[in-house]
């Protein structure tokens, strides 16, 4: 990591890295606990499976290390959690199945960040940022790759899999509905960092890059879905049905 790269940015865009990376923090603690709590759960004679889920904790680890120090670079003070942001992880905590675990977390949640680390590696105001986007979502795309390629095959072995998976979903967005979403200071900060200013038009800017990211979110997790042999249609409502936490 080139953490000693020069750079300046002005106040503002700083406070909204120092935002998003607080974000990120937090919902990579969730991603680290997941994989380390459903290690006990699977029998011994499957090693492979077993360091999979290891090396995908330790993954984790280190990007929390990462982005709590990005956040820390060039001040002392994190950004802001929400009440709806913390409900949002704690139900992918309370989810017991591990192939239900590994569907919300990374066919649904971590597919998405690969679209929020892709906008945040091409937006990055700074050399660190952009360092950290592009190694991060490398990490992130053998974790999307596992659980897609896990659930593929039990779903070809099991045909009552998909309902339960769409039940999980389902239960899941229930269980949030009350929330609000995505914490209003992430999502202002991804608008600024688009847009590198507070000039009206660049903010014009920011808004329709972040309206495209959600766009692109939404695509990525409907062709994951596809792959689970969900028809167009429902990969469709249950994408939509995914929690405003983007997690």
């Amino acid at each position: 990591m080139p953490w000693d790269a020069p750079f300046t940015l002005p106040d503002e865009v700083e406070a909204a890295v120092v935002q998003v990376m607080t974000y990120l923090v937090e919902n990579e603690q969730a991603a680290l606990v997941v994989p380390a709590r459903l290690l006990v759960q699977v029998h011994p004679h499957f090693r492979e499976v077993l360091q999979l889920l290891a090396v995908q904790a330790a993954d984790e680890a280190r990007h929390v290390e990462v982005f709590t120090r990005r956040a820390l670079l060039r001040g002392d003070v994190m950004g802001t959690s929400s009440v709806g942001g913390r409900a949002s992880l704690t139900t992918l905590l309370a989810e017991p199945d591990f192939s239900l675990a590994s569907f919300l977390l990374s066919v649904l949640g971590e597919g998405s960040f690969l679209s929020l680390l892709a906008f945040l590696e091409r937006h990055a105001p700074d050399p660190v940022t952009r360092r950290i986007s592009h190694l991060v979502r490398q990490d992130e795309g053998r974790h999307v790759a596992f659980g897609v390629g896990h659930l593929e095959h039990r779903a070809k072995t099991d045909p009552r899999l998909r309902g339960r998976l769409r039940a999980a979903v389902e239960r899941r967005h229930d269980a949030l509905v009350g929330t609000a979403g995505l914490n209003q200071d992430v999502s202002d900060a991804l608008v600024l960092l688009a847009a590198g200013s507070w000039a009206p038009e660049a903010l014009a800017g920011g808004w329709q890059a972040v309206r495209r990211l959600r766009a692109d979110m939404d695509e990525g997790r409907r062709h994951r879905l596809a792959r689970l042999g969900f028809p167009d249609d429902e990969a469709a409502e249950l994408s939509l049905l995914h929690t405003r936490n983007f997690m």
